[in-house]
């Protein structure tokens, strides 16, 4: 179960959703269940990041209006994925965030997660992910 949290200044809800809508894709087309991708926005308060002792927005960018000024991600995947899916899946985060030459700060952390310290409610039941049926495990690699 792929889960994503992402903090940046606000984002419109269409922005949000075509951000979630292209990272959805991109790990189903890798074999994940849509359902498993967790995707979190979180908003930056103005004044809570700091990089260097100065708040991000003091940051300078460059002039460039299709890219995020800054952001933050924190992906949780599973722990066997290997440094190409990673890489791979870095690039396709930046690039749906508009990351480029206007971007001041981006910062992602790959955090692997092994499934037996995953928990998911199952019909009001909490589960871990290593011990779903045979037939969930059968359709899904580890995220």
């Amino acid at each position: 179960m792929p889960t994503i949290t992402i903090t940046t200044p606000e984002l419109a809800p269409p922005a949000r959703r075509a951000v979630t809508v292209r990272l959805t894709r991109w790990l189903t087309a890798r074999g994940v269940t849509p359902s498993h991708v967790v995707i979190r926005f979180v908003t930056e308060p103005p004044g809570s990041l700091y990089a260097g002792a100065m708040p991000v927005e003091a940051l300078p960018a460059a002039p460039d209006d299709r890219s995020i000024h800054h952001a933050g991600v924190v992906c949780q995947i599973g722990a066997e994925r290997d440094e190409a899916f990673r890489d791979a899946l870095a690039a396709e985060i930046g690039d749906a965030l508009r990351v480029g030459a206007g971007t001041a700060f981006f910062h992602l952390d790959m955090r692997p997660a092994a499934r037996s310290h995953v928990y998911v409610a199952v019909d009001g039941r909490l589960r871990r992910a290593d011990r779903l049926g045979a037939a969930e495990e059968t359709k899904e690699p580890a995220a």
